[in-house]
């Protein structure tokens, strides 16, 4: 889920950006300190909004710098467990799939992709259904159901689980071609 989130907190800005508007040096640092983070709390932090930055700042005994109070927006995204999503394919591997939901990617694994037996192409690249010949393969879209988040710690780099193996779930392809026959018969009614 993304998520807009008003935060405060206290900035220095370094003098060697004295001669630029107090708003851009503000935003700069803001961007530098929060953009790119994962917060258990927050989530992954995408973007610095809707920037209020007060002129007056404090100097600190040995600091050459001005620290301002701000108050800003933050764009972050939350994965959150039950969550359902749509992601697009931009790894096959034997194992599984790799979708990129919002800022980061999800592993789809082959157990979770549908009820059939999954063999994976190296030469084409493509994970292939035996009994379905349905085709997975970079590119494609999917509607997956998030079942496990882990976010970073040390040196972990954190995942996210997802699952199509549900109703409604799976290639978007695949959903709207289950949908049409339900679709006939109700209009022949």
């Amino acid at each position: 889920m993304f998520n807009l989130i008003t935060l405060k907190d206290t900035i220095r800005i370094d003098p060697a950006t004295f001669g630029e508007p107090l708003r851009e040096a503000a935003y700069k640092e803001l961007r530098n300190k929060y953009e790119g983070l994962v917060d258990e709390e927050l989530g992954y932090i995408i973007s610095v909004i809707n920037l209020e930055v007060n002129p007056n700042g404090r100097i600190l005994a040995g600091d050459g710098g001005t620290h301002h109070p701000v108050s800003f927006d933050i764009l972050a995204f939350f994965p959150q467990l039950q969550e359902v999503i749509e992601g697009e394919v931009v790894e096959v591997a034997d194992f599984g799939t790799f979708l990129r939901i919002g800022p980061v990617d999800a592993l789809l694994h082959v157990s979770q992709l549908m009820d059939d037996f999954i063999s994976y192409d190296e030469r084409q690249g493509v994970l292939l259904g035996k009994e379905s010949g349905r085709t997975i393969s970079r590119g494609d879209v999917f509607r997956v159901r998030i079942v496990a988040v882990s976010f970073p710690r040390g040196r972990s780099s954190g995942k996210i689980g997802v699952t199509a193996r549900q109703p409604m779930l799976g290639k978007l392809d695949w959903i709207m071609d289950e949908a049409k026959p339900e679709e006939e018969e109700s209009e022949e009614e």
